[in-house]
C-alpha cells in the first residue's frame, strides 16, 4: 500500500467518486492497475447493492424529457434511500444524462436502458458504481416513453413526478394545452386516456364493488347490475383523464378543454411516473 502515490490515489477517486482509503486499498489490491482498481471498486459496490437490496429506495429523482421535434419523450426515474442524495446536484445530472441516452436510443425497457453505455460502462453498472459511491440502495427504477405529433413532458415540483402526454395534433399552439393536460395527469393520476383505455379486469372489479356495495344498501339483486352501471359510469369521469373536470375550470371536462383548442384535438397517450 506504500507504493501507491497520493496522486494515483486522488485520480482514481476523480474517476470514481469512491473514498480516498478505499481508492488506496484497491489500487493496492490491483498492484497499481487502474483498470483492475476500477473494477475491484465496482465489485465493493455490487456487493453493497446485494446488501441493501431489501432497502426501500423511495426517495429519488424522476425526470422528462422531449425529443427536439417534440415528438418522442422518455421519463426515467433513479430512486435512492434518502431525500440528502436525491437533491444532490450530481445525482440530478446523472439522471438527466440517463433520460438524455434513453431519449437517443429510445429502447424498448428498462432492461434495454441498463445496456446502454454511459461513460465507457453500460448505465446499469453505472448504477451499481454509484452504490458503491454513495453508499445507498440505487437504482434505475421506471423508464416510460411514447411518440405522438406532439408529446408534451411536465416535471412536478423537486423532480418528485414527471409526465408526458401525446396529442394528436403538432404545432406551437398546442404546447401550452398539451402542458395543461400534463399538470391534470400529475394531479388527478388517470387510470387510463378514456373509457375504452381502462383494463377489462379493472372494469369488472369495480362491477362486482358496485354490485357488492348496492347489495349491502338492502337494494333488490334484480336492479344489482343497474346500479353497478352506474357506478362504473362515475368512475370512468373520476378516473379518465378525458372525462375528468379539468383542474383549471371545473365547468368543463379534460376533453371539452381540448375542443375549445381545436375540434379534433385529443390525447394519444399519456406516462406518468412519481417517487414512492
Amino acid at each position: 500500500m506504500s507504493n501507491i502515490s497520493a496522486a494515483d490515489v486522488k485520480k482514481l477517486r476523480d474517476q470514481t467518486g469512491a473514498g480516498m482509503m478505499d481508492c488506496k486499498k484497491a489500487l493496492a489490491e490491483a498492484d497499481g492497475d487502474f483498470e483492475k482498481a476500477i473494477e475491484i471498486l465496482r465489485k465493493k459496490g455490487q456487493k453493497l447493492s446485494l446488501k441493501r437490496a431489501e432497502r426501500e429506495a423511495k426517495e429519488g429523482v424522476v425526470y422528462a424529457l422531449v425529443s427536439d421535434d417534440q415528438t418522442k419523450g422518455v421519463i426515467v426515474k433513479l430512486s435512492c434511500e434518502t431525500d440528502f442524495v436525491a437533491k444532490n446536484e450530481d445525482f440530478i445530472n446523472l439522471t438527466k444524462e440517463i433520460a438524455q441516452i434513453a431519449l437517443d436510443t429510445f429502447p424498448d425497457s428498462t432492461e434495454g436502458l441498463l445496456e446502454q453505455k454511459i461513460d465507457g460502462i453500460t448505465i446499469g453498472e453505472k448504477v451499481i458504481e454509484q452504490v458503491g459511491k454513495i453508499g445507498e440502495k440505487i437504482e434505475l427504477a421506471s423508464y416510460e416513453k411514447l411518440e405522438a405529433p406532439l408529446v408534451v413532458p411536465y416535471i412536478h415540483m423537486g423532480y418528485k413526478a414527471g409526465v408526458i402526454v401525446g396529442l394528436n395534433k403538432a404545432g406551437s399552439d398546442f404546447v401550452d394545452a398539451g402542458k395543461d393536460v400534463a399538470m391534470q395527469v400529475a394531479a388527478m393520476k388517470p387510470v387510463a386516456v378514456d373509457k375504452d383505455g381502462v383494463d377489462s379486469t379493472i372494469v369488472e372489479k369495480e362491477i362486482e364493488i358496485g354490485k357488492e356495495q348496492a347489495r349491502l344498501e338492502g337494494k333488490p339483486e334484480a336492479m344489482l347490475e343497474k346500479i353497478a352501471l352506474g357506478k362504473l359510469t362515475k368512475f370512468f369521469k373520476e378516473q379518465t383523464l378525458l372525462n375528468q373536470s379539468f383542474v383549471k375550470d371545473n365547468a368543463m371536462t379534460v376533453d371539452q378543454y381540448l375542443k375549445k383548442m381545436d375540434g379534433d384535438l385529443t390525447v394519444t397517450e399519456f406516462r406518468h411516473v412519481a417517487l414512492g
